[in-house]
């Protein structure tokens, strides 16, 4: 503290105390009494308490901002940002009892152990969320509590995911009486997109709208497009084109409203897949996919959706062998975990057999299309599990 704030030795000790003595309590070679542990504190500007921590809130702060920034831009840039805030961070985990220093670095602490595939990152975020829980400071807390959830999800076990986001949101709803907004809305998508994972679609309506009357009743939009986008799937997956034409239109004006290119790019890609996949309109859906040449920006994050959809489009318009480059490109990005999202996916080898099909590779078709079945059977029932089961049997009878 004293070198933060450049004092000398002899600036710090005054009159109160000798420089040797204030050397020797510096280098733990002596101990002061309660009155000059006083007179340090006020000295320096600071509480005697903090004197006393074996890490100053100062240097947690510090650390703490060094992280923060690591965490927050480094992801992207980086390929080892993981290990190096867990360099940071360790050497303070054990000193880490309370404040929300010690709390937002034990959380952080603990999603880069989990990422990087070290035991014991349970027993750190349980520790972050006991900090946070004895501060009443709920978003964070919560957002523990989601990540455990999400953790089944990326493994895809919906089902303990789902059991481990209502057993958290239920006991910080127990123990608090106020959740604020953006809380009680990053609850209610998930927990409605965990329904819709384990095929409960009338829970996760149910919790959908609740949360857009949440929304309307407290003016807060936070979460709305996420809402509006899976308000729009599950439309289209009932084929109800009345409300899948209500809620895009809605994720439209959102999108204008709030200049969100990502948003307006999505309603643009949904009437395509919904062009390919519900209406089987090929034709219409190829057109559309020309402006999207238009937008390279925007549409590089969709890049293997589109591909899927071109391959889609030109094999429902007889063009096999130009639908095959493009069905080949496919990928499935480490982040989608979603079974309607896989399910969308799963599709391309039952349409690449098709593809073979129709050029004569019967040998090859027989191979793909047995890919796709693998892939979905531990989905749930929708409309593309049933494509690749009836596309199944064509190929193979």
């Amino acid at each position: 503290m004293r070198k933060r704030q450049k004092l000398t030795l002899e600036a710090l000790a005054g009159e109160g105390l000798t420089k040797g003595m204030l050397s020797l309590i510096e280098n733990n070679k002596a101990n002061p009494s309660m009155e000059s542990l006083s007179y340090i504190a006020e000295r320096l500007g600071v509480e005697v308490s903090e004197l006393l921590e074996e890490v100053s809130t100062q240097e947690l702060r510090d650390v703490l901002e060094q992280t923060e920034k690591l965490y927050n831009t480094g992801l992207i840039a980086q390929t080892d940002e993981y290990a190096q805030l867990i360099s940071i961070v360790e050497p303070y985990a054990e000193k880490l009892t309370q404040g929300y220093e010690a709390a937002r670095l034990l959380e952080m602490y603990s999603f880069c152990l989990y990422h990087e595939k070290v035991e014991g990152w349970q027993e750190i975020a349980d520790r972050a969320a006991y900090i946070y829980e004895q501060m009443n400071i709920i978003p964070r807390r919560a957002a523990i509590g989601i990540f455990r959830a999400m953790v089944k999800f990326t493994e895809h076990n919906y089902q303990d995911a789902l059991d481990i986001l209502l057993r958290e949101r239920s006991d910080i709803e127990a123990n608090n009486a106020f959740i604020d907004p953006m809380t009680r809305l990053d609850f209610d998508y998930i927990e409605a997109v965990l329904y819709f994972a384990v095929g409960d679609s009338e829970a996760g309506i149910r919790v959908m709208e609740s949360a857009f009357n949440y929304s309307k009743e407290e003016q807060v939009f936070y979460r709305i497009e996420h809402l509006y986008r899976l308000a729009a799937a599950h439309a289209m997956m009932k084929q109800n084109d009345d409300e899948y034409t209500y809620y895009l239109k809605k994720l439209t004006q959102y999108g204008e409203f709030a200049e969100d290119q990502r948003a307006l790019f999505f309603t643009k890609f949904a009437e395509v897949h919904y062009l390919n996949s519900f209406q089987k309109d090929f034709q219409a859906a190829l057109q559309l996919l020309e402006e999207f040449r238009e937008k390279e920006e925007t549409a590089s994050e969709f890049g293997p959706f589109l591909n899927l959809e071109k391959g889609k489009s030109l094999y429902g318009v007889g063009q096999y062998e130009e639908a095959i480059p493009f069905l080949s490109q496919v990928t499935i990005a480490v982040y989608i975990h979603h079974p309607l999202d896989l399910s969308i996916f799963y599709e391309r080898d039952a349409y690449h057999a098709l593809c073979q099909q129709k050029l004569g590779n019967h040998v090859e078709a027989k191979r793909l299309i047995q890919i796709a079945v693998d892939n979905i059977s531990p989905m749930p029932h929708t409309p593309y599990k049933d494509f690749i089961m009836e596309t199944y049997n064509l190929i193979t009878t």
